[in-house]
Parts: structure tokens; sequence; C-alpha cells
């Protein structure tokens, strides 16, 4: 982990230690900067190579929005695994809800992805967050959303 003007920036390693996703769904390349009980400003590097783009859509690939919201969740579990001093407790976060989800320009391969989350209330179990995906400046997503910490599922 590196400190940039003050606060935390994450490589991929601390990325896939805080978060139990993997390829091909892991959707956060690198943690800009984590400002603890606050904000997190992640980035998502869209590559022609995503396997959502075979389908969506041949001729005119374009990232779904599901996803977009998938990679600011992704992002708010990182802030708050860190804020909530959850790391290797192997507690997990769990969306509850999302409203207002807004979508603005489409998003293609080739651009990098920025990932804004924030919080809007938190909680020990359960948190909400306000979150902004954008392309050069540009809002592709905007998302309000509620998650859940919990324990992962017991094996059967």
């Amino acid at each position: 982990m590196s400190e940039q003007n003050g606060v935390n920036a994450y490589d991929i390693g601390k990325i896939l230690s805080a978060l139990p996703h993997r390829y091909p769904l892991l959707l956060v390349d690198k943690v800009r900067s984590l400002e603890i009980g606050e904000r997190i400003h992640a980035l998502k590097a869209v590559s022609f190579n995503e396997q959502f783009f075979q389908g969506h859509f041949p001729g005119r690939p374009i990232m779904p929005g599901v996803l977009q919201i998938e990679a600011l969740a992704q992002s708010a579990a990182i802030l708050a695994i860190e804020t909530l001093e959850l790391a290797g407790s192997g507690k997990l976060v769990y969306f509850m809800a999302i409203e207002e989800a807004k979508f603005r320009n489409p998003v293609e391969p080739g651009c990098l992805l920025d990932l804004e989350v924030g919080f809007v209330q938190k909680r020990a179990r359960v948190c909400k967050f306000w979150g902004k995906a954008s392309v050069e400046g540009k809002s592709t997503c905007e998302v309000k959303f509620t998650a859940m910490i919990a324990d992962p599922p017991a094996d059967s």
C-alpha cells in the first residue's frame, strides 16, 4: 500500500486481499485513494477482452450498466472493510438495495472507468453508499445502494 497526498492507494495485490472476487468478476483494478470512513476512488481498465463484450453488443461493445454498479459496489466493499477494520475477518459485503440508478453515457472498450464511492450512512452491519462512475470526467452511472456486512454462507 502506498501513500498519495495523505490517502491510501492500493495495487491489485492489496485489492485481491480485500475482496473475494476473482476473474472474470473482479471489476476493480486499482484504488487511487481511500479516505477511511469517507470515500474511495478506484479504477477499472475496460478492455475489449472482457467476456461481456462478446454479446453486449456485437458490433457496438458497451459495458453493461449493471456491471458498472457492480464495480462501484466492489469499491464500496473495500471502503467498508477498511473503515470497519474487517480486513482478514472473512466477512463479506452483500448488496441489499439499489436505488436511483441512472445511466448517462456508454462505457466502451479502451477506457479507464473512474469509480467514486462514499458513505451516506455507516453502521456495524448495514451501510448506505452513493456511487458515481465516469470516463474522462463524463458521468456514465450514478447510483445509491445499501450493503450488509455478514459472515459467508455456511457450507452445506
